[in-house]
Formats: structure tokens, C-alpha cells, sequence
């Protein structure tokens, strides 16, 4: 294997070093081609055969002949200087750029970031504005510690005692690296939006366990393939605002991110990622799977679009969480296993458009939960898959939570193994499912639901037959 690897790498090398030779070998072969197509046209269509060629003629298109296949030559060894000088141009500008980027003086690095940044501009070719836009993503991925951000120090030092022995630590820091961080996502950000004079939005992005302080990426599109947020920690003291930002790439992660900062605002947002035919590829679509928001956050007015939006296992601790008048229009929405405290969390007037809809095992521990008004599930039209299943099966309901004015549609709609203990209200609660179950609950505790006084007008497709439900006894110890 290694001695095919070598001669692979031998191979290419000549290739690559031959490469303007075989160049110059086809531009003479076109030209003659063109020039002998030509004459043989020029010999049919004028009737050059009724008179014999003069010999001065003749010479005369040679020439011309050999002209123009010299022109071609030296439009391709012009080409290729160019590309080679550009090529060199491109490694000096970046090469400069880079070395600002990891200079010990702030005021050099932030003069680093919009050297890269114009690097990146004014060399258009994918790859080349990739790499730049990686070196900036890079640089915000560097281990960086918030509460010496704004340290005008290079240098720490600390002793610590070990087994009684007394060692002395030093730690080199990035002097005041807090500016130059923030300098980078404004670069950015200015590069993602609509009125940008110079567009990155068809890029990759990877901000991959990032820390990103007062983060504003509003009215920012990202339009490229992978746009990477996993493991991310958003802090300070002012909002993190993605607010009327777009999502329109193939995969959007925001896996395991932690949200600390002030407020969370996802308001107006569209997260519509590219769609293939053919399968769901692996981690496509939208993940905020094991996300934290411990600050108050907002996805009010929110689109999801796409092949899933997954919310599996997210905790939202913050004070106030709201999805209000939020579209769900995917093939999956997922709250499997979330969390949901703090004070209010607001569900109301969200459309879920959705084949299957779940939030199994979800915890509702939040003062009031709030699904007033929401639209769960479609039946089958024009183009549209009826909605299969809503599930909300092993829910845990403490608090006061209320689903009235809601509409459950579709064909299943499962509440069965819920954990109902707090003030649960169905009031007027519209169940349109084929069937809709409440079957062995964990506890029964404070619900209401419109057929509480007489259990008659309860519709035959929901069960329990028997009304209420009776909970199931817990095992014999």
C-alpha cells in the first residue's frame, strides 16, 4: 500500500509539472483543428475546387494559420503565469494574515482578522474564501477563559501544592482577547447579511465548542452546506439574538449547546435547511438535541422547515420559555425527553404541521405551561401526508398546564403513562385524532376536560372507555 501511495504521489507530480506543456500541446492541436475546419468550409462552400490554390494564397493562410496557433500558446502561458501569480499572491496575503492572527498584541490581531477578512474577498474562488472564513471560525474555537477576557495581561502565574510540594504554574494569555473575538463574529456576521457587499452566506460555518460573548446574528443568512453551532456556549450580558436570521443549509446544528447569556432570541427566525430526494441523510435537518437554555429564550414567530427539528433531551430552565405562534412544518418535530421549568413556559397559537409529532417522556415542571390555542397534527390533503401521530405518552404534567382551545388532529394522538399531578385543563380542547388515548396513567391528579360532569358527551374514540382514567397502582415493594 505504501509503495502504491508513493507512485500515486509521483504520478501526480508530473502531471502537475507538465501540466503547461500539455496545455500549449492541446491549444496548438485546437488551432489546427479550427484552422483545418475551417478550411475545408471555406473549400466547399466558395468552390475553391474549380480553381487550382496559388501558391501565394496558400502561404498566406499558413502563416495565418501558424499566427493564430502562436496567439493561442501565448494566451495559455499568460493564463498560467497569471494563476500562478494569484496562487502566490493568495499564500503571501494569507500567510500575513495569519501570522497577525496569533501575534501577542490584541491591537495586531484584530488588525489580523480584517486582513483575513479581506483576503477572503478579494480571492472569490470557493475553496480559497473557505479556507480564510475556517481560519476565523478557528481562532473563536480556541480555548478561552471569559473571565479574563478583557485582561490587558500576557501572563499568569499561579502556585498550587501538591503532596506538600509547592510548584509554580504559568499561563500565557491572549491579551485582551475578548475584543478580538468579538471582532471576528462582526466580521462575520457584516459578510452574512443581505446587504453585504461581498457575500460568505454560501459557506460552511463551524463554531463547534465555541465560547461567543453578547452574540448578534441578526438578519444573518446562512446558506451553506454545513452551518455548525454543537457544543457552543453563548454568554454575557446582553441578549445572544439570532432574531429574523435565515437557515437555509443542509445540516443546522446546535447540539449540546448552552445558552447563559441575559435573554435567548430566536424570534422571527427561519430554519428551512435544503431538502434532497431520496432518504433522510444522517444528521440532517435541525438539532438542538441536549441544547440548555438557562436563560429566558424566545422562538416566537419561528418557521421550521425541512426533513425534522429535533429538541430531544434540551432542557429550557430559563425563567420564560415561549414557542409562541411558532410553525412547525417538517416531517418531525421532537421534544422526546425535554425539560421544561422556570416560571411560564407559552406553546400558544403553534402549528404543528407535522407527520409525527412527540414529546415522549417530556417534563412539564414550569409553573404554567401554556398550549392555549395550538393546532397539533393535519389530515391528509392535496400533497400533505396526514399527520401519523402525536405523542405525548410519559409526560410528566406538575404545575398548572393548559391545553384549551387546542386542536389534536390526524390520525393518533397518545397521552397514555402520563404523569398528571397539578392543574391540567382540557377546557374545549378539540380531539379530531381517529383516536385519541389517556390509557394507564401514572397519576390522575387535578384535570379537566369538558365531559367531567357527565362522561357521556366523551367522544368514543378516546379511551379509556371508563371515565377518568385509572391510575395504574404502583409495584408491590
Amino acid at each position: 500500500m505504501r509503495w502504491r501511495g508513493k507512485t500515486r504521489e509521483r504520478f501526480t507530480g508530473r502531471l502537475q509539472r507538465s501540466a503547461l506543456l500539455l496545455s500549449v500541446v492541446f491549444a496548438v492541436l485546437g488551432g489546427l483543428g479550427i484552422a483545418a475546419l475551417a478550411w475545408w468550409v471555406l473549400w466547399i462552400l466558395l468552390g475553391a475546387k474549380a480553381q487550382t490554390p496559388d501558391q501565394v494564397d496558400l502561404t498566406k493562410i499558413a502563416l495565418s494559420v501558424a499566427a493564430g496557433v502562436g496567439g493561442a500558446v501565448a494566451l495559455v502561458v499568460a493564463y498560467r503565469k497569471q494563476r500562478d501569480g494569484e496562487r502566490g499572491r493568495f499564500a503571501e496575503l494569507f500567510g500575513a494574515a495569519a501570522r497577525q492572527l496569533g501575534d501577542a498584541d490584541v491591537a495586531v490581531r484584530i488588525a489580523g482578522v480584517y486582513a483575513m477578512a479581506g483576503v477572503a474577498d478579494e480571492f472569490g474562488a470557493p475553496g480559497r474564501r473557505q479556507q480564510c472564513i475556517d481560519v476565523l471560525c478557528g481562532y473563536l474555537r480556541l480555548p478561552y477563559d471569559p473571565d479574563s477576557g478583557a485582561d490587558h495581561l500576557t501572563q499568569r502565574t499561579e502556585t498550587v501544592e501538591e503532596s506538600g510540594v509547592k510548584r509554580e504554574l504559568k499561563y500565557q494569555l491572549r491579551q485582551n482577547d475578548r475584543e478580538v473575538r468579538r471582532a471576528v463574529v462582526d466580521v462575520i456576521v457584516a459578510h452574512l447579511r443581505p446587504q453585504a457587499e461581498v457575500s460568505w452566506s454560501r459557506c460552511n460555518f463551524d463554531f463547534s465548542g465555541a465560547v461567543l460573548e453578547d452574540s448578534d446574528f441578526r438578519y444573518a443568512v446562512f446558506a451553506g452546506e454545513r452551518t455548525y453551532f454543537a457544543r457552543a456556549v453563548f454568554l454575557g450580558k446582553r441578549a445572544t439574538t439570532f432574531e429574523h436570521a435565515r437557515f437555509i443549509g443542509q445540516f443546522i446544528s446546535f447540539r449540546s449547546c448552552e445558552f447563559r447569556g441575559a435573554t435567548t432570541l430566536f424570534r422571527d427566525t427561519e430554519f428551512a435547511p435544503a431538502e434532497r430526494s431520496g432518504s433522510e441523510l444522517p444528521g440532517a435537518g435541525i438539532r438542538f438535541e441536549g441544547a440548555v437554555f438557562d436563560s429566558p429564550v424566545s422562538f416566537d414567530r419561528t418557521v421550521f422547515r425541512g426533513p425534522a427539528v429535533i429538541f430531544g433531551d434540551a432542557a429550557f430552565t430559563g425563567e420564560r420559555t415561549s414557542f409562541a405562534e411558532t410553525v412547525f412544518r417538517t416531517e418531525r418535530a421532537e421534544f422526546g425527553g425535554a425539560t421544561f421549568d422556570g416560571i411560564a413556559v407559552r406553546f400558544e397559537a403553534a402549528e404543528f404541521d407535522c407527520a409525527r409529532i412527540s414529546f415522549t417522556r417530556a417534563r412539564f415542571y414550569a409553573a404554567r405551561v401554556a398550549f392555549d390555542g395550538a393546532r397539533f397534527g393535519v389530515r391528509s390533503r392535496w400533497r400533505r401526508s396526514p399527520t401519523l401521530a402525536v405523542d405525548f405518552s410519559a409526560a410528566e404534567y406538575h404545575g398548572t398546564i393548559s391545553f384549551d382551545d387546542t386542536v389534536f388532529d390526524g390520525r393518533d394522538a397518545d397521552f397514555s403513562e402520563g404523569d398528571f399531578f397539578g392543574e391540567i385543563t382540557f377546557r374545549r380542547t378539540r380531539f379530531e385524532t381517529q383516536r385519541t388515548r389517556f390509557d394507564t396513567p401514572k397519576a390522575w391528579v387535578g384535570v379537566r376536560v369538558d365531559w367531567d360532569v357527565d362522561p357521556t358527551y366523551k367522544p368514543s374514540r378516546i379511551t379509556p372507555e371508563t371515565w377518568p382514567p385509572a391510575p395504574v397502582p404502583p409495584p408491590a415493594s
